[in-house]
């Protein structure tokens, strides 16, 4: 009878720390994710705000200085200002500069509703970064507080957890050298309920500004930025997987 009874409760104790464990995974799941959206958030931050002098190269790569009739300060000046507005801190997508040999406003009205757009986006973007802080810090403590074997399960499932990302960034990236064009066309329809972002170049200045070519290498900026600090998170979990190990076997 009492056997029996400890053959029970040693059974109800190993599924009880079954549980625990699978719970401990999840949890380390959550910050592995999380890590991930603040590094591809920050990766286009840091690419579209890092160096003004990419923008300057990229007009001249592109020749926008002939298609706009325009100085290359007045065209940074523009520049700017529109990434000041996609921030939040201008309250509207109007100024004034020499364009064509006139002083007018650089956008138009279709300038400013598809960059309004834009902005939501960009500031959404900015809220997902701040939850995933949020919740990194969140399921950090809880893993703490519960005694859970943080050090080992975080760089574990983070390398779980990137690899799934990894191979559909691959695919993605793929798809994007074949026809960067239409899979470019493609994210305006999944993001844009609207045909706005159809700008017309013998209307609509900016996209003679921002042609597509500049989107491709902006893209492969982005990318680029981003490969490297998955690489340097990657490295950090490989190492401490390591010190895990040497601890481990003292």
């Amino acid at each position: 009878m009492k056997t029996g009874l400890l053959n029970y409760r040693q059974k109800r104790e190993g599924e009880k720390m079954a549980k625990k464990k699978w719970l401990h995974k999840i949890l380390a799941i959550l910050p592995s994710i999380s890590l991930i959206v603040i590094l591809l958030i920050s990766s286009f931050e840091i690419g579209a705000y890092g160096d003004w002098n990419f923008y300057e190269k990229e007009y001249e790569k592109y020749k926008v200085a002939d298609e706009l009739y325009m100085e290359m300060p007045d065209i940074m000046k523009v520049t700017k200002f529109m990434m000041s507005y996609l921030r939040g801190n201008e309250k509207k997508l109007s100024i004034e500069t020499e364009v064509e040999g006139n002083i007018q406003d650089f956008f138009n009205e279709k300038d400013r509703l598809h960059m309004a757009d834009v902005q939501g986006l960009f500031l959404g973007g900015l809220a997902i970064r701040r939850g995933a802080i949020i919740v990194l810090l969140f399921s950090m403590a809880a893993l703490v507080l519960m005694k859970a074997d943080w050090k080992r399960l975080i760089p574990q499932m983070y390398q779980r957890v990137l690899a799934v990302f990894l191979a559909l960034t691959a695919v993605a990236g793929f798809l994007f050298s074949r026809d960067f064009n239409k899979y470019f066309v493609i994210f305006h329809h999944i993001f844009f309920s609207n045909n706005l972002w159809i700008l017309d170049p013998a209307e609509d200045y900016m996209i003679r500004m921002l042609p597509e070519g500049f989107f491709y290498d902006m893209v492969m900026r982005i990318g680029s930025i981003f490969a490297v600090f998955l690489i340097i998170s990657l490295v950090c979990s490989i190492v401490q997987k390591k010190i895990n190990k040497r601890c481990g076997s003292r």
